[in-house]
């Protein structure tokens, strides 16, 4: 196996490379993240294992701002079910990821087994957040966006703190790039969610 560290200047997720002849099953793969909650750990198309350290305070604290927000409305609105950065869903291309914050149409959720519900359920949310902080990496969470998209995400926002801009994946279009707005809003996916950002930057 093969691990692949991240630079100095930047935090990466760590790969770890698992050979064509290992075969690591779904059951396995839930195992070992039970086995280390205090680790997010991802697993992408290829099956290699990506293994990504706690964030950072500040960070944390603007991503439970994030959650508080969409709860509410998930609360008065009551057509679908929030989650949390700890739940992993399968996506249609075998890899498993966790979003910051996640949405599910409730019909589409109910639609699964409660044995595919405890695991990382086999479906791709309808709408994610994925919050940058500031020593993340750039370039990969675009790519876990696209790939978010691909594979039927419907509403994706990727929260660039760093540089203060929004970045909007939404399927068959370009991606739209936002200075430093003072909201978002979440469109015909998520109906009167108006997310306000100044507790987030």
């Amino acid at each position: 196996m093969k691990i692949q560290t991240p630079t100095v200047t930047e935090t990466l997720p760590i790969v770890l490379k698992i050979p064509p002849s290992i075969i690591i099953t779904d059951e396995q793969f839930f195992h070992i993240c039970q086995l280390n909650r205090d680790l997010r750990i991802e697993r992408n198309q290829f099956r290699d294992l990506l293994i990504m350290l706690p964030t950072d305070s500040e960070t944390g604290q603007r991503n439970f701002n994030l959650i508080g927000k969409l709860g509410d409305w998930i609360k008065q609105d009551g057509t679908g079910v929030g989650f949390a950065s700890s739940a992993g869903f399968t996506l249609p291309n075998g890899a498993v990821r966790s979003p910051d914050v996640a949405w599910i149409k409730k019909e589409r959720w109910q639609s699964l087994t409660p044995q595919q519900q405890e695991k990382f359920a086999p479906i791709a949310p309808d709408f994610v957040i994925e919050l940058r902080s500031p020593s993340d990496s750039l370039k990969p969470l675009q790519e876990k966006m696209a790939e978010y998209i691909e594979n039927g995400v419907k509403l994706a926002w990727l929260i660039d703190r760093k540089q203060q801009k929004v970045y909007i994946y939404r399927p068959n279009q370009n991606v739209e790039e936002l200075d430093h707005p003072a909201i978002l809003n979440g469109e015909d996916i998520l109906l009167g969610f108006i997310l306000e950002l100044n507790d987030i930057w």
